[in-house]
C-alpha cells in the first residue's frame, strides 16, 4: 500500500540565521546605494565643509555665497519659491527640508562621511557647496593642498579626489529632467551655468601644473 503521509522537510536553525544575515546585509547595501546614488563624487574619504575651503579661497567663497547654489536648501522650506512650486505641482506650503528625495541635490554629501545629515546636525553642509563640484576634500585638503604647500601640483590633488575642473557630468547628476522644476525637454547648458551660476574664477597666485 502506498504511503500518503506528508513529507516534512526540516531546515536547521543555522541556515535561517545565515539567511537573516544575508538579508540584513543586502538591506543595508540597498539603503546606502539608494541614499547616495545622486551624490557628486564617491565621498569615501569624507567631506570637510566649505569653511575649510574658505581658508585659502576667500574670494571664491564670498562669490559663491551670492549664488543660487549656496541658497538651494532654502527652496525646500515652506513658503519659499511658491510660484515655481505651483508650476511644478509641488505643495508650496509643505516642508521638504527632511525629504530624502530632495536632499541629495539641495545639500552636499548627503548620507556620506562628513556630509549632510540633517539641517539640525549639519547646517554647514546645506546647499550646493564647494565639494559638490570639486569632490569630497578628505583626500586632498591638508594633505596635498594646504597653506604649507602653496605650490602643490593639481595632478597630485586630482589623484586624491579633487575634481578640477569640474566636468559637465558632475553637474548633470542633478541638472537633468528628473528635477520637478523642469520639463522632460530640459536642456542643460553647461557653459552658461559655469559662467553665471558659480563663483568668479580668479587668477591663481601660484602655478600648479609644474614644480618651481
Amino acid at each position: 500500500m502506498a504511503d500518503n503521509s506528508e513529507t516534512r522537510i526540516s531546515i536547521s536553525p543555522k541556515y535561517w540565521i545565515i539567511v537573516a544575515v544575508l538579508f540584513g546585509a543586502y538591506s543595508v547595501w540597498f539603503i546606502y546605494t539608494t541614499r547616495t546614488k545622486h551624490q557628486h563624487g564617491m565621498g569615501t574619504l569624507g567631506y570637510v565643509g566649505a569653511e575649510k575651503c574658505k581658508q585659502c579661497h576667500e574670494q571664491q567663497f564670498k562669490d559663491w555665497q551670492e549664488t543660487r547654489m549656496a541658497r538651494s536648501f532654502e527652496v525646500l522650506r515652506p513658503g519659499v519659491a511658491d510660484e515655481a512650486k505651483r508650476i511644478a505641482k509641488i505643495d508650496p506650503k509643505a516642508d521638504y527640508t527632511h525629504d530624502s528625495n530632495c536632499l541629495p541635490c539641495h545639500t552636499t554629501g548627503y548620507g556620506l562621511v562628513g556630509g549632510f545629515s540633517t539641517i539640525e546636525q549639519t547646517p554647514l553642509m546645506a546647499g550646493v557647496t564647494c565639494e559638490a563640484c570639486h569632490g569630497p576634500g578628505g583626500g586632498y585638503v591638508d594633505t596635498v593642498m594646504s597653506r604649507d604647500k602653496p605650490t602643490f601640483l593639481t595632478k597630485d590633488a586630482v589623484e586624491q579626489g579633487l575634481k578640477y575642473p569640474p566636468t559637465e557630468e558632475v553637474c548633470r547628476v542633478c541638472h537633468n529632467s528628473s528635477s520637478p522644476f523642469v520639463g522632460m525637454n530640459y536642456v542643460f547648458n553647461f557653459k552658461e551655468h559655469v559662467s553665471r551660476g558659480t563663483h568668479h574664477h580668479y587668477p591663481l597666485q601660484y602655478k600648479h601644473d609644474k614644480r618651481g
